[in-house]
């Protein structure tokens, strides 16, 4: 159970909570002219709304844009109580991105995984006012954001707004990533919304039902069946192993006089697939693709794709290669939407590829504005950027030398500064900290001068990893950031952070860290990775990854219709109906 318990966390810091059954009473203009009979009640009552104004008015503006995982789990965890909260997004519900690849293959049916966003805040203790609406700009200075309705413009009044804020917690996602490779957008399929899961199914079902006209030729069948995915992130990854099980467990026997004509096949311009993960999580993957017949094409960069064709250059041979096609699937990665890049100028970012935040999610050169999930990046900090000054804080009776000692007394807080240290460990086998103390020789010194020190800690930043844009990354920094959020005041009186080596006191928080994550590969095997070096494949990993899934929808209703998807699938197989 300890287990079972850990992996609940792996999208969230705690647990989803219950609905609540609320009663609401408020107090209106009309309400006080109907007890106008009374003086003394309407007395107490215009009291109470005075007050309730006043107080309303105390509390900070959070804005908060954007509804995916990042933005909904930090409003599910937010204590709505003490701020002022208000929401923008084009999209008017939330949508449980990790089964879009099981909608794509009708696993799980679209319906099953989205639920309407004010479903979801009208269950919190206070008011969110929610807006649909687009986010045009986002003006630093004045704490102003521009805002355009995305309703229908038939309907009367005006489509512009503008909110202010005293904090901002930019969480809008990000776009895809062409890379300005020609033919991307007009032959590919992309999967980033449920419309694309919708459009690739249909497309899926297509290709078969092309395959299997009289008068095509066994060269025509196989590139109508030959289903291509660029990308072997986590997306890209998940979507090819549920293919796969589409293809095998359930088209085949539909379409039987072209089962041994279909391919699948993965390009992917590294030199491993899933290169975020933990290097035997990929091997895992590549070596079980390999018996699923999957073709995994590594150090393979896209030059082109046409209608029918996709152009790649081999880095190992410096050759041009193509390829039939009766699909393609672009899944490398994500870019920065408009309104972000535009925000990245007016903060002195627009020389970097994606919005920088410090451990803490707050964007770097802003302290009251956040920015969570694909559209940011944590730009952790470097030991060895900090390293005089650990050195020095460390060094308390100033003698140009760390013992053993002082070395202990601030370990705890540079491994929670700076989780690149831990890891190092791990990797080197470390079991105790004053290891890393240790001479050439591995003999223990009872102390050392800088230069030792810093060639003692010179190899720990080659550990940092950035981190995957996953939902499971976007979850875990929205409950993080609520948190934080709800602690604001407290923390300033006793702040729970590790200790700051550059001058006196204490961070107000512990930094952001990344509670590991799961990737799905088909035939009812599942990998995950969690801190601690702590590695699961197989079979087991899968029945942990339902679980969690199922556990971790946003209500009793999703909850009700994926498990349904998932045993409606065990028993009867998936739908191959193309609507």
């Amino acid at each position: 159970m300890t287990n079972f318990s850990y992996f609940k966390r792996i999208f969230h810091g705690q647990h989803l909570s219950s609905p609540k059954l609320l009663v609401l009473c408020s107090l209106s203009s009309g309400g006080l002219i109907a007890y106008a009979d009374s003086p003394s009640d309407v007395v107490g009552e215009s009291k109470t709304s005075v007050n309730n104004q006043i107080e309303t008015k105390r509390r900070k503006r959070v804005l908060v844009l954007g509804t995916g995982w990042a933005g909904t789990s930090f409003l599910k965890d937010l204590d709505i109580s003490t701020y002022d909260v208000q929401v923008i997004s084009p999209r008017n519900y939330f949508a449980f991105t990790p089964l879009l690849p099981s909608v794509t293959c009708g696993t799980v049916d679209a319906r099953s995984i989205v639920e309407p966003i004010r479903n979801i805040i009208k269950k919190r203790d206070g008011e969110i006012k929610y807006w649909e609406a687009e986010c045009l700009k986002v003006d630093h200075e004045s704490k102003k954001v521009l805002c355009r309705s995305n309703i229908d413009s038939n309907l009367v009044g005006s489509n512009e707004f503008s909110l202010e804020y005293d904090y901002l917690v930019i969480a809008i996602g990000a776009q895809v990533n062409t890379f300005n490779t020609p033919g991307v957008l007009e032959h590919c399929h992309f999967l980033k919304e449920v419309e694309d899961a919708q459009r690739i199914r249909r497309t899926v079902i297509d290709c078969f039902e092309k395959a299997v006209i009289p008068g095509l030729t066994d060269e025509e069948r196989k590139t109508n069946l030959h289903f291509v995915i660029v990308g072997g992130g986590p997306t890209g990854v998940e979507f090819a192993a549920e293919l796969h099980d589409f293809v095998h467990e359930d088209l085949v026997n539909l379409y039987p006089s072209v089962k041994d004509l279909v391919s699948i096949s993965v390009i992917q311009s590294g030199d491993h697939i899933l290169n975020t993960f933990d290097e035997r999580i990929s091997s895992f993957a590549e070596e079980k693709f390999q018996r699923d017949a999957i073709q995994v094409l590594t150090g393979h960069r896209v030059l082109s794709v046409s209608e029918r064709m996709i152009d790649m250059k081999a880095k190992s041979t410096g050759q041009n290669v193509s390829i039939p096609h009766g699909m393609v699937v672009w899944s490398t990665g994500v870019g920065t939407r408009p309104v972000v890049k535009d925000f990245m100028e007016q903060i002195g970012q627009g020389y970097r590829r994606v919005l920088a935040t410090d451990e803490w999610l707050r964007v770097k050169g802003c302290d009251d504005v956040y920015a969570l999930g694909d559209c940011a990046t944590v730009d952790q900090r470097k030991i060895m950027e900090d390293i005089s000054t650990i050195f020095e804080a460390a060094d308390k009776d100033n003698s140009g030398t760390l013992t053993v000692e002082e070395f202990k007394e601030v370990i705890e807080d540079i491994i929670i500064r700076y989780p690149q240290v831990e890891l190092y460990l791990k990797n080197k086998h470390l079991f105790d900290v004053t290891d890393l103390l240790k001479d050439v020789n591995g003999n223990d010194r009872e102390e050392v001068d800088i230069e030792g020190f810093k060639l003692a800690l010179s190899n720990v930043d080659k550990q940092m990893k950035s981190l995957p844009a996953t939902a499971q990354v976007a979850a875990q920094q929205g409950a993080y950031l609520a948190r934080c959020f709800n602690k604001r005041e407290k923390s300033k009186i006793e702040p729970e952070g590790p200790r700051k080596f550059g001058s006196d006191g204490r961070h107000d928080f512990r930094p952001f860290q990344h509670l590991g994550q799961f990737a799905p590969l088909g035939g009812e095997q599942t990998a995950a990775e969690l801190p601690g070096d702590w590695v699961s494949m197989g079979r087991s990993t899968q029945w942990l990854w339902y679980s969690i899934y199922a556990s971790k929808q946003v209500s009793w209703r999703t909850r009700f219709l994926v498990v349904g998807d998932w045993s409606r699938r065990f028993m009867f197989g998936r739908d191959s109906s193309r609507i």
